[in-house]
């Protein structure tokens, strides 16, 4: 069922800019999401139910946006637009509503660099509109020497696992589509990466596993990579944490007890394994001469 909403704001300025992605704002025309992943962080939420049924369309996003962002402009306020930060952008229903390009319109028009991460191929129809913004954007003062650029494009990979992944991300276009899409899109000339989050504990997360993801991004054009850990939301039966734990059940019961032992009654694994995983990614991609994040020096 898909919904459609009018709501009185769209566009959200962060108290702090994003630490890691570097976005100051966030827009989401969508909100519920097709793609149903099981570990999506949203499951656990008041909009975590069931996503594939609950999809909301916000009908006047386009024209909230033209005055929430005419404001900021005049006020000089420039800074990324995380678009969909919270949902994928180019869901199937993109097609018919087209809200996302509608509002790379509009976010053209008043010059303000955006971050896209998708798992769609469906952001090359939208190539000829993120070039404009690529080269018009204007970033803030303190990122213009270290970022130089209006538009980053990013594909969000939990496994490079086939089989895995069709489980996981049912509805999803595979991880190697999504690599051929940041190979095109590297291709015309934009800044792309790869998000390897969420990797999957004890199945996606293994030193080999992530020398050999952050060998395929880089094999594909990769500019960066980001490498984060899973987050496990909620009690409720279609919420993130519990959906997570019967796919467990169903596919890698050995594996169960594991979880429970990392997890415990938190969303996030421990400090401990967190530090790991992040040191995994440092190594590899000082080996494969890659970035870790948008403006980071590569050794």
């Amino acid at each position: 069922m898909i919904n459609e909403i009018k709501v009185k704001s769209i566009l959200n300025k962060h108290k702090k800019r994003d630490d890691w992605f570097l976005d100051d704002y966030t827009v989401n025309q969508y909100s519920g999401c097709s793609l149903n992943c099981i570990y999506y962080y949203v499951r656990g939420s008041k909009y975590g139910a069931n996503l594939a049924k609950k999809l909301c369309v916000k009908i006047n996003a386009p024209e909230l946006l033209d005055k929430q962002l005419k404001r900021r402009a005049e006020k000089g306020e420039y800074g990324i637009i995380a678009l969909s930060s919270s949902t994928e952008p180019y869901m199937p229903i993109e097609e018919k509503f087209n809200l996302t390009r509608r509002i790379l319109e509009i976010i053209l028009k008043y010059r303000f660099p955006v971050k896209i991460a998708t798992k769609s191929k469906l952001v090359l129809r939208d190539l000829d509109l993120l070039w404009q913004v690529d080269k018009s954007a204007i970033l803030p003062e303190d990122l213009k020497s270290r970022l130089n650029r209006g538009v980053i494009i990013s594909f969000s990979i939990s496994t490079l696992d086939i089989k895995l992944a069709k489980i996981l991300e049912s509805r999803a276009p595979s991880p190697l589509e999504r690599l051929e899409t940041l190979k095109k899109c590297k291709e015309k000339g934009f800044l792309v990466g790869v998000n390897y989050i969420p990797v999957l504990p004890f199945l996606s997360d293994s030193e080999d596993q992530i020398d050999e993801m952050i060998k395929t991004a880089k094999e594909y054009g990769a500019d960066f990579v980001f490498v984060g850990g899973l987050t496990l939301f909620g009690k409720e039966p279609y919420d993130s944490k519990i959906l997570y734990y019967q796919f467990l059940e169903n596919y890698y019961p050995d594996l169960l007890s594991k979880y429970k032992s990392l997890y415990r009654i938190f969303f996030a694994p421990t400090k401990e394994y967190q530090m790991i995983l992040n040191k995994r990614a440092e190594r590899n991609c000082e080996k494969y001469g890659i970035k870790i994040g948008f403006c980071s020096k590569i050794n």
